[in-house]
């Protein structure tokens, strides 16, 4: 996973209309719920199926913090996989999706213009189109660098082009991110 499918997970973990399960007896419970066998939730998180077992009958109660994270991890990206889908859709044909960033810009102008990369902050909301390009090529297995070409292309057109109101032929180079946040 890159910078942006980070952030777009952590936008959708957001949307959530109730807390996933806190405890570790309930998150084993709620994943061999949607996986079905011990060993292949066993297999998602990297430990044997008898720790497994020993987690779910709560005679272990506090595993190492790796797998804590992989616990929470795996019970996150299964819980309401409806309320996320119906976000996204929203995202994509409505609302649009905001960005907050702070990276280096560079551009590419004509003569008499700066074109030296510096770091901005900057949040912006991007129009559904951008927000479904972006959902479309996560789902179809992009990798990073091509999800950062659709964020800097809007970022690009909506911010720095201002809509198409200036600057018709500045291209901006998105790199360098320090953090990046997206919410929808």
């Amino acid at each position: 996973m890159g910078e942006i499918d980070d952030a777009l997970e952590r936008a959708e973990t957001e949307v959530f209309t109730r807390n996933p399960p806190k405890t570790l007896k309930a998150q084993i419970n709620f994943l061999l719920g949607k996986l079905k066998t011990t060993r292949a939730v066993a297999q998602e998180l990297g430990v044997s199926r008898r720790s497994v077992e020993r987690y779910r009958k709560g005679d272990r109660k506090r595993p190492p913090k790796a797998i804590t994270d992989r616990i929470d991890a795996a019970v996150c990206a299964r819980w309401q996989p409806l309320v996320r889908k119906r976000r996204r859709r929203e995202a994509a044909t409505s609302t649009g999706i905001t960005i907050e960033t702070r990276a280096r810009f560079g551009y590419s102008a004509p003569i008499g213009s700066t074109d030296d990369p510096r770091l901005r902050r900057l949040t912006v909301h991007l129009p559904p189109a951008y927000a479904d390009r972006l959902f479309t090529a996560r789902q179809q297995g992009a990798d990073d660098r091509q999800l950062r070409d659709i964020v800097a292309e809007g970022l690009q057109q909506e911010y720095f082009r201002d809509g198409g109101r200036r600057a018709d032929r500045l291209d901006v180079a998105f790199t360098d991110i320090d953090y990046i946040d997206v919410s929808f």
